[in-house]
């Protein structure tokens, strides 16, 4: 019998795949910019994470992600060859000041989703994540303009926010995966998050790993 407080995404998933493959414009050595949430702020969320990882160690068709390096994805900006030091400078700027008048978001994670390329563990309510979302979206456009920023905003339904807890690294069979989940009892974090971190990031070695994290207070704080 399936463990009902585990998903698979799309239902009734059978087989995860590679999640290495090269995306678009990606390649060794290139780096990129982005506006996440780090989780070196979230020890109870960390924990909660370590917890699935623990009990998928066995499986060697998933990299797990280490602590320095989990994250929510949030806005992607664009790659640091394609990007000014002026513009950058200008997106640091305009996302300090958009997000200082922004309450920090507050939202629970709590049961694992198997994924296609992942391990991830959803946001429960997905929405005060989507608007902090809009409005880094919008801090970006303000500085590059449709012309350099051509990514729409996203919706509720495109952008569902979770912390991968690790990555599938070759095409193999869901079952075993849901199996190892399976009993792992955990009781629901709830995460305020406070700051948001700019980040420059690569993906050569099989994980996403940020050479630079500025962080970016997220309230009323960020202006003080």
């Amino acid at each position: 019998m399936s463990d009902p407080a585990i998903t698979r995404e799309p239902p009734g998933l059978t087989t995860v795949r590679d999640h290495w493959w090269w995306r678009p414009g990606w390649r060794t050595g290139r780096h990129f910019y982005a506006c996440h949430l780090t989780l070196d702020d979230q020890p109870q969320l960390r924990e909660i994470v370590y917890g699935y990882q623990h009990a998928t160690r066995q499986l060697a068709f998933l990299d797990q992600i280490p602590p320095e390096w989990l994250h929510i994805t949030m806005q992607g900006i664009g790659f640091t060859d394609e990007i000014s030091e002026r513009e950058i400078a200008g997106i640091t700027a305009s996302l300090r000041k958009v997000l200082a008048t922004f309450d920090p978001p507050a939202t629970a994670f709590q049961h694992p989703t198997i994924q296609t390329e992942a391990v991830c563990l959803r946001a429960h309510p997905a929405e005060p994540l989507h608007q902090l979302r809009l409005r880094m979206h919008h801090a970006v456009l303000s500085v590059l303009g449709p012309d350099r920023f051509p990514e729409p905003e996203p919706s509720p339904e495109q952008f569902t926010p979770h912390v991968s807890t690790a990555y599938v690294n070759s095409e193999s069979p869901a079952d075993p995966l849901a199996a190892a989940l399976t009993g792992v009892h955990s009781t629901a974090v709830t995460a305020t998050f406070r700051k948001a971190s700019l980040l420059v990031f690569h993906r050569d070695n099989r994980m996403y790993q940020w050479t630079s994290a500025t962080p970016i207070p997220i309230g009323a704080a960020a202006a003080e």
